[in-house]
């Protein structure tokens, strides 16, 4: 069983630590080459999966340390270009870790397809139709998928309501469908799609729009920790971390901001693993304005202890079947890193890194300011961008962060005078 907490991961080499986590992972030789690069991703597979396709654009894949979650101790893929967003997910999972680490539970694995009904005479009679062949709507949609049928899967009900736009009333019918471990947009739009002529034979309307719907309320997962107000840096830095989160949840321009920040977690891993970003962040933005005054995704209590206790509750339509969980090899291997079983444990681990993501950000705004460890690594890209060589690096942010100018003219100014054999930068 893996150990995921591992002291000073990110001073590590990366052959350091692609070697550590092959072994835990019990990644083949070949894994190992494609994860860096040297085996290259096939052409032919990124031509297969869009339009027009030229090219690729490698995003650097980090592992997030320090994860418990459900009693398990898990290593966490990242695809991300953003600076600082592993270490602080990593660094608030370590203060968690000794107080049980990460809690989730889910809601299910239902999503709906919406199906939109226009010209109805009657629509609140076309809603009582619709409702008594309600059992032969439900067959004509799991014909189209008996798979999804044969793993306890498939379409289970119907909801529907009418909606009253500026210009008419027309009738909206909600096809819920147990997806299980697919995110399930096929199955779903498939399901819809083909049930489409009769609903309208049963209304006498006229079916214009039939998809998924990404606010996926019935799909929802929460996470909890607690979080040693000691690490944290004392009573006072968790008192502004509550002030923060307050602030967040009542004020949508900062709420905007605070999740934004969330969903660098959430959506690094969702990108590791193959996933759709786009639906996963569209159904936490809209369920995160469910209440009608767009809100904070997280709560942020201090507990009878004096800890700092976090929870997070969202939408998460992610899979581990289907698409580009299985034609992209690289999320193949980030799937195998997780170690996961099921659909419902990749969202577990997806809401337990936007937890920690969110304290690290409001730890950081709360204490020293969000600067502070951006810039680090924001110095190292600069430093990188003037040339500097790979030895060099580490000596040029350490002059930038003394004399706190972190400038990218100061940084060249810096390459520029090391190459040139000036002692110390100076």
């Amino acid at each position: 069983m893996a150990n995921s907490r591992v002291s000073g991961f990110y001073r590590l080499s990366v052959e350091e630590r692609l070697n550590l986590i092959a072994k835990e992972s019990n990644l083949s030789e070949e894994e190992r080459k494609l994860l860096v690069g040297l085996t290259p991703f096939p052409i032919k597979t990124s031509n297969s999966m869009i339009e027009n396709n030229i090219g690729l654009m490698p995003i650097p894949v980090g592992i997030a340390t320090n994860f418990k979650i459900n009693g398990k101790d898990r290593f966490i893929p990242m695809a991300t270009e953003e600076a600082s967003v592993v270490a602080a997910a990593s660094n608030m999972a370590r203060t968690a870790y000794k107080l049980g680490g990460f809690f989730t539970s889910q809601s299910g694995s239902i999503m709906r397809g919406q199906i939109q009904v226009v010209d109805i005479p009657d629509p609140y009679a076309a809603m009582a139709r619709l409702y008594e062949k309600k059992t032969e709507l439900l067959e004509l949609c799991n014909a189209k998928d008996p798979t999804l049928v044969s793993l306890g899967g498939g379409a289970i009900d119907i909801e529907m309501y009418v909606l009253k736009t500026t210009n008419q009333s027309m009738l909206i019918m909600h096809l819920l469908v147990d997806t299980k471990d697919a995110m399930g947009a096929n199955a779903v739009n498939t399901m819809a799609e083909a049930v489409a002529p009769l609903v309208e034979s049963i209304t006498s309307g006229r079916v214009v729009l039939r998809i998924i719907s990404n606010l996926a309320d019935r799909r929802l997962v929460r996470a909890r920790a607690v979080f040693s107000t000691d690490e944290l840096g004392g009573p006072e830095v968790v008192k502004d971390i509550i002030n923060a989160y307050e602030f967040a949840d009542f004020d949508p321009y900062r709420a905007a901001t605070h999740n934004k920040g969330i969903m660098n977690g959430i959506s690094a891993v969702v990108l590791a693993t193959g996933n759709d970003t786009r639906a996963v962040e569209a159904g936490a933005h809209a369920y995160a304005a469910g209440t009608g005054r767009y809100r904070s995704l997280t709560r942020w209590e201090i507990n009878k202890d004096g800890n700092l206790v976090g929870t997070i509750e969202l939408p998460m339509a992610v899979g581990i079947i289907g698409g580009a969980t299985k034609s992209h090899p690289t999320a193949r291997v980030a799937l195998k890193i997780l170690d996961i079983n099921t659909a419902e444990e990749l969202a577990g681990c997806i809401a337990a890194i936007g937890l920690a993501q969110n304290l690290g950000a409001l730890r950081a705004l709360a204490s020293e300011g969000i600067q502070k460890g951006h810039m680090a690594l924001h110095a190292r890209n600069l430093a990188m961008m003037a040339g500097a060589n790979e030895k060099d690096i580490d000596r040029i942010v350490e002059q930038a962060i003394r004399e706190k100018d972190v400038r990218y003219d100061r940084i060249l100014e810096l390459t520029k005078q090391l190459q040139a054999g000036v002692p110390n930068g100076n």
